[in-house]
């Protein structure tokens, strides 16, 4: 039977719900507890009339070095619906299956299946990546934490997933589920609603994840970005809320308590909030990812530029009280950057240590100076495939010096037996006989009983004020109702309807010629996708529009036509820098190993048939037709290929198209503004032999005209950002609407 169909509550007075389906709760003076330790009385861990930290003090000390290793580490992890019958439990939620040395793009390990990893192993914090239903989730989740309960003590099974209620392409690390909770357009969407209406969205997104979130039983999320957009060509920008240091902050101020339950941080109805990617993931060298060598340096080559654009953002969240916070794999470069400053006014030493190994930056920045109280959780890979700037040491020693550092859980892979190496040689004479690496000490690089116990408080505070202990059940039913509450998806679907942004508008909108014969196309990166999105959008646009649709645009009086381009790839690096132009078969130089260009080239293409756009335009305008555009944007695309062709252009972000037709056809008015600068062209991303930017890859696109020659600015003293015919810049907060 199910774990699901075998709940057991009881109620306190003036105190939590106490749920399980392993033993009777303890009851005592007419309350009841949760026997955490399986001892029949009430110990200091079983009491909730403790606190948090007084609760995970007791238990972290009783539990073994193997129950704490086991709370170190956290990776993807399956569920039983994703494997044959074979590799499932008898209840077919849990994923049986051994892995001997799997490999992703993180790391390599291998692992038992579930109920082994939980009891043998004693792991307890799991990613989920897959897309289930909400019945699904609830009882797998549930399954997890009965397996659990049977354990020598009982630690609840964190499972984190990356956000749920966005619109947009799935992507593994990024957007793993969407659709099944109420959902949002994408962040910068979301942003853009934000920027037209007023900053309340904000708190009703917060609500709606939260409730949605808790009521299956998933408290912890990797999400969301404070990361403020400074390179435009860096892949994860759609993920972000966009470039406005401001509005990212005020943003922070109200997510984080709305999904975690209050200013001090998360409740038992809450969920955990991992803020990420500190202290700012925009700051790229000409867009390179680190998830790739070539993107394993944050470069500041403005003065300050870490305190202006950068931290604020995570300033605004830690005030109030995230559960954790996610560092970057990169390492700062200080022979790229110019003097950044810490909160006492002091330059910062910038030493060459991914992020989650920098004490500067761990310690003595985010801990001591900015005073976050909660726990790091180091981003995925970072002890095996993503190691910048550690690479001269062991795993074990990698995993010692995250730790003693203050990094908290380490994402990506299982390193246990790393863990234990790491522990084995604190309390040994390994390195009497063995070298230690050069610029380190073996404190740093072995794991003693104070930091590994430091650590493990610190997640179990977590558990504990979330009030997974007590209460780690959840009803399937009540989920199901509280998932499908009507209001969180009409104001999820009000946001994607103010996330329009009306770029140019020459007479075409809203478009009410139901007399005239139209042409509907949809464009993509890859040309098998653009036929079935095109159908699919022709039907979106008949919900609408009562008039012809025509297959030929010669036979068109006028056209629609919605623009989906791509560029790159999350995990590996492209020959040459991310293309932010609308182009087919484009050629560009290709890169070096040290990211500078090289006299050699290749071909990009972001978008197929990208040439059609103009041969449609010209067809349509002579006879004086319109053609309506819409781009989605996931970076901050160069138009130049085709906003001079059309007359009327619209942005989305990942938007649903129906909104976006909605918006053409004149039943909403468009009100959304961008979160983002679009580069004019090539021009103002130009980089020079030795790898450096004409606009500084550390300034967001509003400011980047006060570093750029004069000899690029127009009369009105501006360069970067992409200007139109009728004298629009299309730059941070601009936004057009029919009124």
């Amino acid at each position: 039977m199910k774990a699901s169909n075998k709940i057991k509550s009881y109620q306190n007075e003036n105190g939590p719900v106490i749920t399980t389906v392993v033993d009777d709760v303890i009851e005592q003076d007419g309350q009841y507890y949760q026997d955490i330790s399986h001892t029949g009385k009430v110990e200091v861990e079983d009491d909730w009339h403790n606190s948090p930290e007084v609760r995970a003090e007791a238990l972290v000390n009783k539990l073994s070095l193997e129950e704490k290793i086991g709370q170190l580490f956290i990776s993807s992890w399956k569920m039983g619906i994703e494997e044959d019958e074979s590799n499932r439990d008898e209840t077919g939620l849990l994923n049986e299956l051994p892995v001997e040395k799997g490999s992703s793009i993180f790391a390599t390990n291998s692992t038992p299946g579930t109920t082994d990893m939980i009891k043998k192993k004693h792991v307890r914090h799991y990613i989920l990546r897959s897309n289930p239903s909400v019945e699904e989730l609830t009882d797998w989740l549930n399954e997890m934490n009965r397996v659990a309960q049977e354990d020598e003590h009982f630690i609840p099974a964190m499972v984190v997933s990356n956000s749920r209620n966005e619109n947009a392409e799935k992507v593994f690390g990024m957007n793993d589920a969407a659709g099944v909770f109420p959902t949002y357009p994408g962040t910068l969407g979301i942003a853009a609603a934000i920027k037209g209406k007023d900053i309340s969205i904000i708190d009703k997104f917060a609500a709606c994840v939260k409730d949605t979130w808790n009521c299956v039983g998933l408290r912890k999320g990797y999400m969301y970005m404070a990361d403020c957009v400074s390179d435009p060509r860096w892949q994860r920008t759609y993920g972000t809320f966009g470039e406005d240091t401001a509005l990212i902050s005020d943003i922070f101020e109200r997510l984080v308590p709305g999904i975690q339950g209050s200013d001090d941080g998360v409740t038992s109805d809450g969920v955990g909030v991992t803020v990420k990617h500190f202290p700012g993931g925009g700051a790229r060298e000409n867009g390179f990812d680190p998830h790739y060598k070539q993107g394993q340096w944050n470069v500041y080559a403005c003065e300050d530029s870490l305190q202006k654009y950068h931290l604020p953002g995570f300033k605004a969240a830690i005030s109030k009280n995230p559960a954790s916070i996610m560092p970057y794999y990169a390492k700062p470069c200080a022979a790229k950057s110019s003097t950044q400053y810490d909160e006492n006014g002091q330059p910062i030493e910038m030493v060459a240590r991914g992020f989650a190994f920098n004490e500067v930056f761990i310690d003595q920045l985010l801990r001591k100076q900015l005073g976050f109280k909660g726990y790091v959780n180091s981003d995925s890979g970072i002890t095996q495939r993503m190691a910048w700037g550690v690479e001269d040491l062991e795993v074990c020693e990698r995993v010692a010096l995250a730790v003693n550092v203050g990094t908290d859980i380490i994402s990506g892979s299982y390193d246990l037996d790393a863990a234990f190496e790491a522990y084995n040689r604190a309390h040994n004479d390994y390195y009497a006989t063995h070298k230690v690496p050069e610029g380190y000490t073996v404190d740093q690089i072995t794991l003693s009983d104070e930091a590994l116990n430091r650590a493990v408080k610190r997640t179990l505070i977590e558990k504990f004020a979330l009030g997974m202990f007590d209460n780690p059940y959840r009803d399937v039913e009540k989920a199901k109702e509280v998932v499908a509450t009507q209001h969180y998806w009409d104001e999820a679907w009000q946001t994607h309807l103010d996330s329009v942004v009306l770029l140019k508008n020459e007479g075409a909108l809203p478009y009410t010629h139901s007399d005239h014969k139209l042409y509907v196309e949809c464009f993509t990166q890859d040309k098998k996708q653009a036929e079935p999105a095109t159908k699919e959008l022709i039907e979106l646009v008949k919900k609408a529009y009562s008039g012809l649709i025509v297959d030929d645009y010669h036979e068109a009086d006028d056209a629609i036509l919605f623009i989906k381009p791509k560029s790159g790839a999350y995990f590996n690096a492209t020959k040459g820098y991310l293309e932010l132009d609308i182009c087919e078969d484009k050629t560009v130089h290709d890169v070096d190993d040290l990211g500078r260009p090289v006299e050699s080239t290749h071909l990009e293409t972001t978008l197929s048939d990208a040439h059609k756009i103009i041969d449609i335009a010209n067809a349509i305008h002579e006879h004086n037709g319109k053609v309506i555009a819409n781009i989605n944007f996931t970076l901050a695309w160069q138009v130049g290929n085709v906003e001079p062709y059309v007359d009327a252009l619209l942005a989305g972000f990942d938007t649903y198209e129906q909104a976006t037709c909605e918006v053409i056809f004149g039943k909403h008015n468009p009100t959304g503004k961008l979160p983002l600068t679009l580069p004019r062209g090539d021009e103002v991303l130009k980089v020079n032999e030795e790898g450096q930017c004409i606009s500084f890859n550390d300034v967001p696109g509003y400011d980047k005209d006060r570093y750029i020659d004069d000899s690029l600015k127009d009369e009105n003293g501006k360069a970067y950002a992409y200007r139109d015919a009728s004298g629009n810049y299309y730059e941070l907060n601009f936004g057009l609407s029919f009124e």
